[in-house]
């Protein structure tokens, strides 16, 4: 054999190695997130009243005509009986399996549902019941893994929802696959906000009949009514739903904003969003297409935003995905010229702020594990010198302050306060949660 021939004999089988090498799969065996699923059909019919369990995970909060109703986080609704302060009573729980969220017109409670909205008429509050669902409005999400250094196992959404993960060992094959990066649904649950509308209550607690249209949220909620539209912030978008008929809403529009979004708090014709950069202000001239108004910057943290009479009250809070900084604390900034220009007013350190509430001049902060504070803020560059009250030995989230009293949520319970008195402010009421 001729080195010619020998040559071409290296050449081929070098050629064949390196074909095979190219198309043989490689497997490997690992460990895995593999995800437990929730299938659609079941999903969709899970919504039903049970009898009255305990808090476990309690997360947003809304005050409508005598009922405090409280987030069991994506698992469903407790309805707490409020017409006697002194002695709430948690009355019924709603399951509805992925809530987050809430509001109330008339006796229609809109709730999301892993990715339907759902209507639930409570119109009979002891037998609430689903009246109508619109399926696959909002994005596909996942939950946290309890183990979250172990790589996900791929999901399949025709499968249902994932509502868990099980550590399983998996023998797959080695490719080049790119999997849609779903968002983590409650990684960072409680660094969310949110806040519904400025409004009228015509029923208070212990008040008796006569409620009002909307009801009213704490201030970390991403739901909220105005005119007749139901506005619902997801991330960089608002989902608009015409709610005249508050039974049957619909689909109206989905509008891209202007950043990351956080919170939402309607007030005087205006939405305001929290971000982590900053607040975002939207006007409702036309409840139908919010217009862009304008922007505060701050520095990057977690934020919630409450407005009253031209201030907004801003907490912020850094340690967070948010932002890693240290900054905790409160911005108060003027709004001048129609919402269209921002100046800020002063700065005051915090612990560890999350939701805060406005009624007059008397301002509620939730300090996280500083537990609650209350300031006169009649003087907005001296609050800090103006404390009122301070209850520090519970872990608060978030509050609403209403005629009078105020429903305050944290990760130890349901606590309720009597403020008529500002210089004695009580507190009269608690439902503890049970650790699992």
């Amino acid at each position: 054999m001729n080195m010619k021939t020998i040559y071409t004999v290296l050449f081929c089988l070098t050629a064949v190695l390196c074909i095979t090498s190219c198309t043989d799969k490689l497997t490997e065996e690992r460990i895995l997130n593999c995800p437990i699923y929730m299938d659609y059909e079941t999903l969709r019919s899970s919504v039903q009243p049970v009898a009255a369990r305990s808090l476990v995970r309690p997360g947003k909060i809304y005050f409508k005509d005598n009922y405090l109703l409280i987030v069991e986080y994506r698992e469903g609704i407790h309805l707490v009986d409020v017409s006697n302060p002194n002695n709430p009573q948690n009355k019924l729980f709603i399951e509805v399996p992925g809530c987050t969220d809430i509001a109330v017109k008339n006796n229609s409670l809109y709730v999301d549902s892993h990715v339907d909205l759902v209507t639930i008429d409570l119109s009979n509050i002891n037998q609430p019941e689903e009246t109508q669902r619109l399926k696959d409005i909002f994005p596909y999400t996942i939950p946290t893994p309890k183990n979250e250094k172990l790589p996900y196992g791929e999901v399949d959404q025709k499968k249902g929802i994932v509502i868990d993960w099980e550590e399983k060992w998996e023998k797959r094959e080695l490719e080049r696959i790119y999997y849609p990066a779903y968002p983590v649904y409650d990684k960072n649950y409680y660094s969310r906000y949110d806040v519904s509308s400025e409004l009228n209550f015509a029923a208070a607690p212990g008040s008796g009949s006569g409620a009002a249209s909307f009801g009213k949220s704490g201030s970390m909620a991403r739901f909220g009514l105005y005119d007749k539209y139901l506005y619902i912030a997801d991330n960089y978008s608002l989902y608009l739903f015409n709610a005249e008929n508050a039974t049957a809403p619909f689909s109206s529009a989905k509008q891209w904003l202007n950043g990351l979004i956080e919170t939402m708090f309607i007030y005087d014709d205006h939405i305001f969003f929290g971000m982590p950069n900053g607040m975002l202000v939207y006007d409702l001239v036309v409840p139908s297409a919010p217009k862009y108004k304008g922007m505060f910057w701050h520095t990057t943290a977690c934020d919630p935003v409450v407005v009253q009479d031209g201030y907004a009250y801003i907490t912020l809070r850094g340690g967070t995905t948010c932002n890693n900084s240290t900054v905790n604390r409160l911005d108060v900034v003027q709004c001048l010229d129609n919402y269209t220009k921002y100046t800020l007013i002063n700065s005051y350190d915090l612990k560890e702020p999350y939701g805060l509430g406005i009624d007059g001049n008397t301002l509620f902060v939730c300090d996280g594990k500083a537990g609650l504070k209350v300031y006169d803020v009649a003087d907005k560059r001296n609050i800090d010198r103006n404390m009122i009250a301070h209850f520090p030995s519970i872990q608060t989230y978030d509050v609403i302050p209403v005629n009078d009293y105020l429903f305050m949520i944290g990760s130890d319970g349901f606590y309720l306060y009597d403020y008529s008195d500002i210089l004695d402010i009580r507190q009269i009421g608690h439902i503890p949660v049970v650790k699992e």
